[in-house]
């Protein structure tokens, strides 16, 4: 495509942005298109197609910056010849959402920048008492299709805290994201490490984020539930609303509307536990939906907006899905303190609700979150507990007799040793202190530590 004369973008920038209003001037972030798109083209705005009337050059108006996509934005189309500004089309979502933008596509003014993200030194997080479960099992499956990376970082963020601190078995968790890979549209790039804690990415792709992606997995774990089982949905991206209900978007291909994904879950066999967490704009209209559809006795939905509000963005992570991630992980992203314990009742476990009261309590004020529950039961439901509950002391020496291995071993390998051979073998113990008073605190001591020695290494 031939580019446009540096006389006419200097016009169509000086037009476009005298046009704008005192509060659209610091609010509205503006893209220019310096090739021209030429007369019979169709501009993709996701799957809204522009018909192009003459050689034209586009500007591009995000007027919400800081939400996930859908949100109001403008295609202003000027003449490629004069510069004079022709037509304006309203849109909701922006080009080049599933790729990469070229070079051409620049911004020109940009008064909210997202991407220059806060700065947070990565610590250890506290060592906490292990999580314990004892019937049933767990499944996850995370989703992200049109992912940027702050998306993908989220998912991260909830596989880490599935397989570390909750001990999900690897194979019991799926994730389907972008195109198949650890990838996103836009920057950072190369896709390197995970801001957290500038680690390698760890989590596995099954498959690409799109609307039979997860349909594949929704499948797979369809031949798998049991009637004692807990499954764990979490989506992310972006999502829209087509006047009648909200719609998750995908990497390609059709969008899954929410009486689709219902109608999918529908399909499930009965099981005991439906927990869902959804951070996409519209989220909300998927609440009621998967409620009246859930073959799961006990069902929980959090989602991040209303039906007909946009969910926030971040530089990094999504503020709703981070803080609910972060109450069931007990720390922040980067290892710090949260800003309150979301185990409220003192229980040993964050529940559903309660990581849906947490994060709302924090919530970015443009956030609007949604919780549903088929029954208060279904809200106490967790994804494990912590062990202090069978004696206080235990915990707290196991924690004591831990915390050498987990200030010297990689974390993966130390939560993998932790979930998949100490706490099998310290079932034992604990089916005693289940069954009888505790005798003696240094008889305690003395099993664990050999316990522990005999699994972890001097």
């Amino acid at each position: 495509m031939p580019s446009v004369s540096r006389t006419i973008l200097g016009t169509v920038k000086s037009g476009v942005v005298s046009g704008l209003s005192w509060r659209a001037a610091r609010s509205t972030n503006l893209h220019v298109e310096s090739s021209v798109l030429v007369k019979g083209d169709k501009l993709l705005a996701y799957k809204q197609r522009i018909p192009i009337e003459r050689d034209t050059v586009m500007v591009f108006a995000d007027d919400a910056p800081q939400y996930n996509w859908a949100h109001p934005c403008r295609y202003l189309l000027h003449d490629a010849k004069t510069g004079e500004f022709y037509r304006e089309v309203k849109a909701q979502f922006p080009p080049y959402m599933t790729g990469e933008a070229p070079r051409t596509f620049q911004a020109f003014h940009q008064p909210v920048r997202i991407l220059d993200a806060e700065l947070y030194y990565p610590v250890l997080p506290r060592l906490r008492c292990p999580i314990r479960w004892t019937k049933g099992q767990r499944y996850a499956v995370l989703f992200s299709g049109a992912s940027n990376n702050r998306h993908t970082n989220d998912l991260e963020f909830l596989y880490r805290t599935l397989r570390d601190i909750y001990g999900f078995p690897a194979a019991n968790i799926y994730v389907v994201n972008y195109d198949g890979s650890v990838n996103y549209s836009g920057n950072p790039k190369p896709v390197t490490s995970w801001p957290g804690d500038s680690t390698a990415y760890r989590i596995p792709i099954n498959g690409q984020g799109t609307k039979a992606g997860l349909d594949s997995v929704l499948d797979t774990i369809k031949a798998k539930l049991k009637a004692d089982d807990l499954l764990l949905i979490h989506t992310n991206n972006h999502g829209g609303h087509n006047g009648t209900e909200s719609y998750l978007c995908t990497y390609s291909g059709a969008d899954y509307l929410a009486s689709e994904f219902a109608s999918k879950l529908a399909t499930l066999p009965k099981f005991n536990c439906l927990m869902v967490m959804m951070e996409q704009c519209h989220s909300g209209g998927f609440n009621s939906p998967i409620l009246a559809n859930s073959p799961a006795t006990y069902t929980s939905v959090s989602s991040a907006c209303e039906e007909l509000r946009n969910s926030i963005g971040g530089a990094h992570f999504d503020p709703f899905a981070r803080d609910w991630i972060a109450a069931m992980t007990g720390s922040t992203p980067y290892g710090g303190a949260l800003a309150s314990n979301p185990d409220t009742d003192g229980t040993g476990k964050v529940s559903a609700r309660e990581a849906h009261n947490y994060a709302d309590a924090v919530k970015d004020p443009y956030d609007t979150p949604v919780y549903s529950e088929s029954s208060v039961a279904a809200g106490n439901f967790h994804l494990g507990q912590r062990y202090w509950y069978i004696w206080p002391i235990y915990c707290r020496l196991l924690v004591e007799l831990l915390y050498p291995y987990y200030l010297r071993k990689p974390i993966p390998e130390f939560y993998e040793m932790v979930h998949d051979k100490l706490l099998p073998s310290l079932r034992e113990i604990e089916d005693k202190l289940g069954g009888q008073s505790a005798k003696q605190e240094i008889e305690l001591k003395e099993a664990l530590t050999a316990a522990t020695k005999k699994v972890m290494g001097r």
